[in-house]
């Protein structure tokens, strides 16, 4: 899923990011690339990552099985 924010302004260290459907998101300012000013447009890219996921299983499911069977 792409979508499309526009920095809308800024407020101390944070951005006002606005998308069409006017739903605010307000993002930090030092996360955003060099030369941004208000009305810039940026791209999100939003995808899952079920390989992250099951990973982070097998790693609490490997703690787990080093402190109940030590």
């Amino acid at each position: 899923m792409n979508i499309n924010l526009t920095i809308d302004r800024f407020e101390g260290k944070q951005a006002v990011l606005i998308s069409k459907d006017k739903e605010i998101i307000n993002w930090p300012k030092n996360k955003l690339p060099k030369n941004m000013k208000e009305g810039s447009v940026l791209a999100f890219t939003i995808k899952d990552n079920q390989h992250k996921s099951e990973d982070d299983k097998k790693l609490a499911k490997n703690i787990l099985n080093e402190i109940l069977n030590p």
